[in-house]
Order: C-alpha cells, then structure tokens, then sequence
C-alpha cells in the first residue's frame, strides 16, 4: 500500500508528507485537555516538590496537635487513603496523555517512512537517468570515434597518393 502510494506521488510530483513541524491547531476535548495538564504538572518537579512540602506539612501538624485535636494520627491512615487515590486517579490521566503522544509519534514515524522510501524511489529513478544519459555519450562516443578514424583513414590516403 505504501509502496503503491510512494510510485504514485512520485509520478505527479506531489507531496508525500504532512507537515508535522507546523502541524495544524490540534482541537482537543475537554478531558484529553485536562489530562495533558495533569501528565505535565504530575511529572515536574515542581509538583513534587509542592507535595513533599503537603505531606511534611500534614505529618508535622497531625504531630504536634494533642492527640485529640489532631485529625489523623500517627500512622496517617487519611494521609495514606489519599495518597492512594491521587496514585489511583493519576496514573490513568497520566496515561491516557501519553497514548495521544504514543498516537503522535507513530504517525511521525510513518510519514519519516514515506519520506525515506520516497527518497529511495526518487534516487533510483536519478540513477536510471543517469545510466541512460551515460548509454548515449558512450554511442556518441563511439560514433564520432568511428568518424575520426574514416577521416584518418582518408588522410593516409591522401598521404600514400601523393608519395
């Protein structure tokens, strides 16, 4: 199938390729929209460095309550139960933006293939221009070879007459 539409742009001279370093506005849901910003603030530092400073936060404040006022006490069963479920609800976000990528990039990697087999056909396509260009030369070559030596072979000709 490619090959088959390799051979056909390359007869009406046409573009093989979709632009991908200009690609057109991508138009986006609204929950793919929020799963890119989820994957892109979940995987900074700047994320982890906000939540580090959330649970040290949470355990020095659950410490230093009495025992009564403090709303989860050591062992952090509530710290834990929502550290789970922000692992639990961003995993599958973080997922789903990164299969639109995966879906990207593969359809980057199949246009460099059209590209390269456009090249190889194109390549091929010159080196038969070429052989051909050199076929002829050599039959020009050889012809005015074969003209030359009918005109030598008539200057001594000329040559024996005279002497």
């Amino acid at each position: 199938m490619s090959r088959y539409l390799v051979n056909n742009t390359v007869k009406e001279a046409e573009l093989i390729t979709d632009n991908l370093a200009n690609p057109p506005k991508e138009i986006l849901t609204r929950g793919q929209s929020i799963s890119d910003k989820v994957a892109r603030f979940g995987g900074s530092w700047k994320f982890i460095i906000y939540f580090c400073c959330f649970l040290l936060a949470w355990i020095i404040l659950n410490s230093s309550l009495p025992g009564s006022e403090a709303f989860d006490p050591y062992p952090f069963i509530l710290m834990n139960l929502i550290l789970s479920c922000v692992a639990a609800l961003q995993a599958p976000i973080i997922m789903m933006s990164q299969n639109r990528k995966e879906e990207k990039d593969r359809m980057r990697s199949e246009n460099d293939y059209l590209i390269n087999l456009k090249a190889e056909v194109e390549i091929r396509s010159l080196h038969q221009k070429i052989d051909l260009l050199l076929e002829e030369q050599m039959k020009q070559l050889y012809q005015h070879q074969v003209k030359q030596l009918e005109l030598l072979q008539q200057i001594q000709m000329q040559i024996n007459k005279a002497s």
